[in-house]
C-alpha cells in the first residue's frame, strides 16, 4: 500500500509505502529509502514503533543529520580528510563532517528520492548514482530489496554494478528504542555482539587501523550487558565476511520483552548509542547497530576490501528479527 506523503521543494513527489506480515509493520519513505516506523508486538501483544523517526517530511527535512532509518551510500560511515586513492588515482569528495566524509557526503543516498516498486512481500527500491556523485567514480547501478519473511523478520538485500572502479559500503540507520514511544532512552537495553576485536578511533572518529581486543573491557559485548553511552564505534565481527547472513547481535528490552536479532554478511557492525541525536530526540533515545565493512576501508588496505569493479557485482544482506521473551 502507497500513499502521498509530501513534496520537496522542486516539486518531486514523495510517497510512503506499508508493509504487514507476521505482526510486523513497516512503513518506508521513497525519500532516502527511510524506514520510518516498525511495529512489533511485546511480550503482552501490544504493539508499538520501536524506531526513531519523524511524522512527517518536514522533519526529516528539517532534522537530516542523525539519518534516521535511512539507506546510507554510497559509502556508509567515514571516510577520512574527504579523499581516497584508487588504483593510483586520489578522488576528493565532498566533506560533511569536517574534515571528513560521512555517510556519503552532504547529499548522500539517504537525500535522494528512490524510484520504488512491489515485490512478493516487499518493495524494491532503486537509483542511478552517476559518476562524480558527491566525488565518486563510477556510474553506480543500485537497488535495495526491503521485504518481510514469513516470521516477521526485516530483510534488506543491497545490490550494485558499476561501469568505473569505485568503492561501496550500504547500510540502514535505524535507531532502535524497543520500549516503544515514551518509554525513555535505550540505554538500559542488553546488547550482545559476536565480536572479539574492535577498531579504535581517534579523535575524529577516524580507526586508527589497529585492531584492540574487547576482552574484559567496555567494548566487551560477547555476552549480554546493558548499552549504556558513549559508542560510536566498529566492531570486527568474529565470522568476517560471508555469502550468507549470519546472527551476530540480540538487543533486548527487560521492560516490554521484545528481541531484536541482527544477522548480516557484512564482517562489521558499528554500534552508535545517539548521544549527539540532536532536537528534537534525547540523548540516548535510540541505538543504531549499522552492519557494514570497515569506516576508512578505501584508506586501510589491512581492511576488508570495498572496492567494487567493472563486471563484479555488489551484494549485502542483514535481517532484523524481532521476538519476545
Amino acid at each position: 500500500m502507497s500513499e502521498h506523503f509530501g513534496t520537496l521543494s522542486d516539486g518531486t513527489e514523495v510517497h510512503r509505502w506499508t508493509l504487514e506480515r507476521a505482526g510486523t509493520r513497516v512503513r518506508v519513505l521513497s525519500y532516502g529509502g527511510i524506514v520510518q516506523s516498525v511495529e512489533v508486538p511485546d511480550r503482552d501483544g501490544r504493539a508499538a514503533n520501536v524506531v526513531l523517526g519523524f511524522a512527517d517530511l518536514e522533519g526529516y527535512l528539517a532534522h537530516p543529520e542523525p539519518f534516521l532509518g535511512a539507506l546510507i551510500g554510497r559509502y556508509a560511515n567515514r571516510i577520512a580528510h574527504a579523499r581516497f586513492p584508487l588504483d593510483g588515482v586520489t578522488y576528493t569528495l565532498e566533506p560533511n563532517n569536517a574534515p571528513n566524509s560521512l555517510h556519503g557526503g552532504p547529499r548522500g543516498f539517504d537525500k535522494r528520492v528512490w524510484d520504488v516498486v512491489p515485490v512478493e512481500h516487499g518493495l524494491r527500491l532503486s537509483r542511478v548514482a552517476p559518476h562524480g556523485e558527491q566525488g565518486f567514480p563510477g556510474r553506480l547501478e543500485v537497488t535495495a530489496t526491503y521485504t518481510l519473511d514469513a516470521s516477521g523478520a526485516l530483510r534488506f538485500v543491497y545490490e550494485a554494478v558499476t561501469d568505473a572502479p569505485t568503492v561501496v559500503n550500504l547500510t540502514n540507520h535505524s535507531y532502535f528504542n524497543l520500549g516503544g514511544p515514551g518509554s525513555g532512552g535505550a540505554g538500559g537495553h542488553e546488547l550482545r555482539v559476536a565480536a572479539s576485536r574492535y577498531t579504535p578511533v581517534d579523535a575524529d572518529l577516524i580507526p586508527t587501523g589497529e585492531f584492540e581486543q574487547v576482552a574484559d573491557g567496555r567494548f566487551d559485548f560477547r555476552s549480554a550487558r546493558k548499552v549504556g553511552a558513549g559508542y560510536d564505534h566498529n566492531f570486527v565481527l568474529d565470522k568476517g565476511v560471508t555469502d550468507t547472513p549470519v546472527e551476530v547481535a540480540e538487543l533486548h528490552d527487560p521492560a516490554s520483552g521484545r528481541v531484536l536479532t541482527v544477522a548480516t554478511t557484512e564482517p562489521g557492525l558499528q554500534l552508535y548509542t545517539a548521544d549527539h541525536l540532536g532536537e528534537p530526540f534525547e540523548p540516548g533515545d535510540g541505538v543504531a547497530l549499522e552492519t557494514q565493512h570497515f569506516p576508512d576501508s578505501p584508506n586501510r588496505p589491512e581492511f576488508p576490501s570495498t572496492v567494487l569493479r567493472p563486471g563484479a557485482g555488489y551484494r549485502s544482506e542483514t535481517v532484523y528479527g524481532f521476538s519476545v521473551r
